[in-house]
């Protein structure tokens, strides 16, 4: 992840739009916060497409979502608003703080993060990308047998419920649960951990999490074990394909570019989160 400040004017970045789960109560809240941004010479867009800033509201799962529909956009700054009582590793603001929001969009010099993001490709077919992670687990019980090729030389074959390849910044989601580590976003990386691994006489794999560099390619190919019928999970979506034989995930230039607040680190929001 890339940290620099970029010089915007009003001019330049005063087109929004509003990234929600709609409901009565949050319909409410977001009519005030238009209003206020209309009032302080922002306009609200209709569609994504027509924002130069995309604002979720309502914690990490609603700016994953707003990433996702709007197509992982490289032209748009993405912020994140979290609700009364949530909490949210991707988003800086919360309702109560919204004027300051603005305040930085309009006056200040911005400081843009850039998150890295994983490219998934599944059956050699239509390529996803992913801001959190990627994972591929069985639907049954029965444990699922993948070869793992790192740059199409084998490393090891899996067996046990799944694997979880992350980013950086997914790393503190589901990747955590799986106990792999926490990546500094600076560090230009993803990560690959065990779900459940067999681990026997008879059966063996590495055992821990490993990182690989951005430059690498990471191939999974399912084994025809009776098991062929996986789930995809790309961020939080599960993908609607019946049958897997391989996962390709490799990483390229995609960033997501967020808006940072001063002295709210990657490492702050994680303190704050954890400990």
């Amino acid at each position: 992840m890339k940290i620099e400040r970029e010089a915007h004017t009003l001019v330049q970045r005063n087109q929004l739009y509003f990234f929600y789960l709609k409901d009565d109560e949050t319909d409410a809240k977001v009519d005030v916060l238009g209003k206020i941004a209309r009032d302080n010479g922002f306009e609200i867009a209709g569609h994504p497409n027509n924002a130069s800033i995309i604002v979720s509201v309502g914690g990490d799962g609603a700016f994953l979502q707003a990433v996702r529909k709007s197509g992982f956009r490289q032209d748009a700054i993405y912020v994140g608003i979290t609700r009364t009582g949530e909490s949210g590793l991707y988003c800086d603001f919360d309702l109560d703080n919204f004027d300051e929001m603005l305040h930085s969009l309009m006056h200040e010099e911005l400081e843009v993060r850039r998150f890295p993001v994983i490219k998934a490709r599944i059956n050699d077919g239509t390529e996803y990308h992913c801001l959190n992670e990627v994972s591929i687990r069985s639907t049954i019980v029965k444990t699922i047998v993948i070869d793992v090729l790192i740059d199409d030389v084998y490393f090891e074959t899996f067996r046990g419920d799944g694997l979880i390849v992350s980013t950086p910044t997914g790393s503190t989601g589901y990747n955590k649960s799986a106990y792999g580590a926490v990546i500094d976003p600076l560090i230009s990386s993803y990560q690959v951990s065990e779900v459940a691994s067999l681990n026997n006489n008879q059966y063996r794999t590495l055992g821990s999490s490993f990182v690989l560099s951005k430059d690498r390619k990471l191939t999974l190919n399912v084994q025809p074990t009776g098991n062929d019928h996986p789930i995809i999970s790309l961020d939080n979506e599960a993908h609607p394909i019946t049958k897997i034989s391989s996962l390709e995930v490799d990483m390229d230039e995609t960033v997501i570019k967020t808006v940072k607040l001063k002295n709210n680190s990657f490492w702050d929001r994680v303190r704050r989160t954890f400990l």
